[in-house]
């Protein structure tokens, strides 16, 4: 039957929020209590790579596993049908990206963020503050799918519809988001990821568990009662409902899915808080198993939330497509049931959120503040008191672009950060590992291409504008027909890296080449402070 959106189905609005706060304040408490006496940047930004594979696996997952695959995933299945679980797909493959190619030789080659691996055998000054530019900007924009989640989450369990209502519930969020930053650091944030991850898994599989038992373990009458509840019909069963009309725009997303992960800043820094490349390896393998199990919870969500609740419903939602998981708990455990998923995808958030916020301070911090305005000579603690000022304002601009992007899909938010990760990172973190005569000149056009050409090609795409989802629907000065410019941008970004490095200086500091494919190979000097 289908789900009826008032206030009384939804429940009581003031236990929502005793379950929110009572959350809230138990993982400040758990932050602060693993937090204390940890005041250098080792301890701030790496958690003194104290964690092991098993745990940063999981911490991986819960940094990854974020409102996007938890809301925006289950309500596109729940809408589209096959065409939603293309997401899922891609991120899982995505992993064998940092398994096979990235995390090992990253943990063995940076400290804390990624332009230590960039700039190591270039240029420090502007190739640090290229990519402290890249992280910055790509946090941000993925940032403002988490923050848009967080505000149709928290307006759909308290009943608010109104824009003003909504923009406060991102507000708060974003409040709580910092303090989790400022008052623990990665160690307290690794530790918030963990318990986020447990209690998601635990979720999801509790109402997979439940929703067959439903259907009698019966997935195909899962399946027909979810197309007798879509006005796609059978469509929703094969691929095309949702990017059927453009195979370009499919493709730039699938290329967006799977080479942006392990290029995204606060994944990179997860892999500097274990001990050596063997534990950064089994930190992959964990995520992995985790993720696969989450993603097949979640399509037996998405179509449930389409059988039980219809995708009619789900669209009147206050956050549409991203209420689909948190009504399906209402309809098959009534309010307790939607409380306590809202309060896992509100823990989901918060955590993502936070691994934003620290690694974005991280790079100002650290790249800018501390290697090139003052050259490598600064006291820890000042440092990380400049981390913990960026921080805030990091998190303030979310506050803000998450307010301006409520009510679209967090998944294809997130897709968007992917396209501009991919673009920028990638390239410059493979040409740097792999290719011997990279140069600053190649590392600065790759970052910059990619960056550049993403951000322009999204700015004229239908996402700003010309379509009724775009985030401006009043105008249209869209000229690129694609939402996803992954197939052009990161296509680009490998030429600009190259051809960069043709016209720029050759060997700048070979010493540092060999020195570094040394140290990423074997692990040699990994853990020495450079």
């Amino acid at each position: 039957m289908n789900v009826v959106l008032a206030a009384d189905a939804i429940g009581n609005p003031i236990a929502n929020i005793a379950v929110f706060a009572v959350f809230a304040v138990g993982t400040l408490a758990l932050v602060y209590r693993v937090s204390r006496g940890g005041t250098s940047t080792a301890d701030y930004y790496a958690a003194d790579s104290s964690f092991t594979g098993a745990q940063n696996g999981i911490a991986l997952s819960g940094d990854f596993l974020s409102a996007a695959s938890f809301l925006g995933i289950a309500g596109s299945i729940a809408v589209h049908g096959y065409d939603g679980f293309v997401y899922s797909v891609g991120w899982v493959v995505a992993w064998l990206v940092g398994l096979l190619l990235i995390g090992e030789l990253l943990r063995n080659t940076g400290r804390f963020t990624m332009g230590d691996v960039i700039a190591y055998r270039m240029r420090q000054r502007p190739v640090r503050a290229a990519a402290a530019v890249s992280t910055l900007v790509i946090s941000f924009f993925y940032m403002l799918a988490q923050m848009a989640g967080a505000g149709g989450l928290v307006a759909l369990l308290l009943n608010i519809t109104d824009r003003a209502g909504q923009s406060l519930v991102i507000a708060v969020v974003g409040l709580i988001m910092i303090s989790y930053v400022l008052v623990g650091g990665m160690k307290g944030t690794t530790w918030v990821q963990i318990v986020k991850a447990a209690l998601l898994l635990l979720c999801v599989t509790t109402i997979t568990v439940f929703l067959l038992g439903a259907f009698g373990f019966n997935f195909s009458s899962i399946l027909e009662k979810a197309v007798a509840n879509n006005p796609l019909g059978d469509a929703i069963l094969k691929p095309g409902t949702q990017y059927g009309r453009n195979e370009l725009d499919f493709v730039s997303l699938a290329l967006a899915l799977v080479l942006g992960i392990c290029s995204l800043p606060h994944v990179l820094i997860r892999f500097y808080t274990v001990p050596n490349a063997v534990q950064a390896r089994r930190s992959v393998v964990w995520a992995i198993c985790t993720m696969v199990v989450f993603y097949l919870c979640t399509l037996v969500i998405g179509y449930g939330a389409s059988a039980l609740v219809g995708s009619p419903a789900i669209l009147q939602a206050p956050s549409g497509e991203n209420s689909a998981a948190p009504l399906l708990a209402l309809a098959i455990g009534g309010p307790v049931l939607l409380g306590v998923v809202s309060a896992v995808a509100f823990a989901t958030i918060l955590a993502v959120v936070a691994g934003l916020t620290l690694a974005a301070s991280a790079s100002f911090a650290h790249d800018v503040y501390a290697n090139i305005i003052k050259g490598g000579r600064t006291d820890p603690r000042v440092e990380v008191r400049v981390a913990r000022i960026t921080a805030v304002v990091v998190g303030a601009l979310a506050i803000l672009g998450g307010i301006l992007a409520n009510g679209q899909n967090v998944a294809f938010l997130v897709a968007l950060a992917l396209a501009l990760a991919a673009s920028a990172n990638l390239s410059t973190i493979l040409y740097a590992l792999f290719w011997k005569r990279f140069n600053t000149a190649g590392a600065l056009w790759s970052l910059y291409g990619g960056l550049g050409s993403c951000l322009l090609l999204i700015a004229f795409s239908p996402v700003v504008s010309g379509a009724p989802t775009s985030i401006f629907p009043m105008v249209d000065f869209h000229v690129f027909p694609l939402n996803n410019p992954g197939i052009v941008s990161i296509p680009l970004s490998f030429i600009c890296g190259f051809v960069g490095t043709m016209f720029g200086r050759r060997n700048e500091r070979p010493y540092a080449q060999k020195e570094m494919e040394v140290r990423s190979l074997t692990g040699i000097g990994a853990n020495l402070r450079r």
